[in-house]
């Protein structure tokens, strides 16, 4: 008979990947590591992943499927401006604090392998930008905000709040801090990056 994939046990592997790759990263992870955490055996690890790059991946999708719903959420509900900063960057920040790992991974998946993410657009819930940008456009007319493309606000907003991560060991070398110290860097970041990029659109 063959042998069919279970939910459960899918389930403690992605789990134990998600561990295993926060801690060590793509490239100190090893699957003898992640099987024995997740308590089966290699053998069974590779029948329902072939390789530490498609485990990877799936950690990835099931995180960033938790993610992209959330920020599609905020773009596209009825709060202003100013909210829509300031919940993007709390939630955003909040989610890469309990998984490290993604920013750093999308940047290698984007530089590796471009079909990935064009493959992650198609999927229910990935941020949609219309109804954001109708938003900027509108507030700019109305003289609520200076003037600035939504393309270029969002970018503004993903580089302050993504570029820490990315960067995590110059910016504790340069601000001589240790890890404890680097994540209430980071929680402080919540109110810092939306106020400044609040007070950058604002018409003082």
């Amino acid at each position: 008979m063959a042998k069919t994939k279970d939910e459960n046990t899918e389930g403690q592997i992605l789990d134990a990947a998600k561990d295993v790759f926060q801690a060590k990263g793509m490239a100190g992870a090893r699957m003898q590591e992640i099987a024995d955490k997740a308590g089966i055996n290699k053998a069974m690890l590779h029948y329902y992943y072939r390789s530490k790059q498609l485990l990877f991946e799936a950690v990835f999708k099931s995180a960033f499927s938790l993610l992209a719903p959330q920020l599609n959420a905020i773009l596209n509900d009825d709060s202003s401006i100013e909210d829509k900063i300031k919940s993007f960057t709390s939630n955003y920040i909040s989610f890469i604090i309990k998984h490290p790992y993604l920013p750093n991974f999308i940047i290698q998946e984007l530089n590796r392998n471009p079909e990935f993410i064009l493959k992650l657009t198609e999927k229910k819930g990935f941020p949609n930008l219309e109804k954001f940008k109708i938003q900027i456009d509108n507030d700019v007319k109305n003289g609520l905000i200076k003037p600035i493309s939504a393309e270029q606000l969002f970018i503004n907003i993903l580089a302050l709040n993504i570029f820490p991560f990315l960067a995590k060991p110059l910016i504790m070398a340069l601000t001589k801090t240790d890890d404890k110290n680097y994540k209430q860097l980071m929680e402080d970041r919540k109110t810092e990056v939306s106020s400044f990029i609040i007070n950058s659109i604002k018409k003082h």
